[in-house]
């Protein structure tokens, strides 16, 4: 072989070989997934307005916490500064994070009828901003279910509208959790007319309430009107209800979902917290993670 042959074939092998690593890190890279952050709710870990759920959430092995802004007992609970810096300060010791606040108290007196309700989600933003969360999930179960209530929505849509400016003020989303169709909750955000008012979006709460998730998570996310999820299973572990969560989360990549997973409820008849949760995060990761 003269020379010239040989720096031809030394090329060409140079080529090939450049082309196949090329080729490797580029489905290296197309199959790598982007880890969500995973939290629980502080309800669902039994420890609801309590600093030491971030001690658990670490043994349970959680990034973060999903906070209750207040209780039956105390309506202002996370407005105040004193309980704000003691979750700041459990969440610093524990290395687990202040992901989102929630406002259940809504479920027994609702937003759709009880004025007092709008000062709880304007002090929600308050608390929100202080404790540096981006999210608020305003609950609608219960006593504050919006399914074919028109009364009930008319009034939420005036009160959303009442409180949006404060929220995009101070840069934080209102997020919707409910049993509506992904329709009717686009309805009630374009009638608001804020980007600051979302959806927490629940696929259990969708199948229950005879709606599809697999094509509700699409239509929502086509708006990015998504802002948080949970991941739960009425009386079952995560992975046994039926809920196809692989195929929930294909559906978040495809809309390019960026916010926190949290675990609520997926508590089984007969067992305890204790139980259960080790074995729901250790599912949640899998697919997550």
């Amino acid at each position: 072989m003269n020379r010239r042959t040989l720096l031809r074939h030394t090329a060409l092998l140079t080529a090939v070989c450049l082309a196949e690593n090329l080729d490797a890190f580029s489905r290296t890279k197309t199959n790598v997934r982007k880890r969500y952050p995973l939290g629980a709710c502080d309800w669902s870990l039994g420890r609801a307005c309590t600093p030491d759920v971030f001690e658990y959430a670490k043994k349970m092995g959680l990034d973060g916490v999903q906070l209750s802004y207040n209780s039956r007992k105390d309506e202002t609970y996370l407005l105040r500064p004193e309980n704000q810096q003691a979750m700041r300060e459990a969440s610093k010791k524990s290395g687990v994070k202040i992901a989102s606040l929630a406002i259940g108290q809504l479920n027994s007196v609702p937003l759709k009828s009880e004025p007092k309700t709008v000062d709880w989600v304007s002090g929600s933003i308050d608390a929100a901003k202080a404790l540096g969360v981006k999210v608020v999930l305003l609950a609608f179960f219960s006593n504050n279910d919006l399914r074919n209530d028109d009364t009930g929505k008319k009034v939420v849509i005036e009160r959303l509208k009442q409180l949006a400016p404060k929220a995009e003020k101070q840069g934080i989303i209102l997020a919707i959790e409910s049993y509506l169709s992904a329709q009717e909750h686009l309805d009630i955000i374009d009638a608001v007319g804020s980007r600051n008012v979302q959806v927490y979006y629940d696929p259990r709460n969708a199948a229950d309430a005879g709606n599809d998730p697999y094509t509700e998570i699409p239509m929502l996310g086509k708006r990015k009107l998504i802002c948080e999820v949970h991941l739960k299973e009425n009386e079952f572990l995560l992975g046994q209800g039926s809920i196809d969560w692989p195929r929930i989360r294909q559906l978040l990549d495809e809309i390019n979902f960026k916010g926190w997973a949290h675990i609520e409820g997926a508590v089984p008849k007969g067992k305890t917290v204790d139980e259960s949760y080790p074995l729901n995060v250790s599912y949640a990761k899998k697919i997550f993670g």
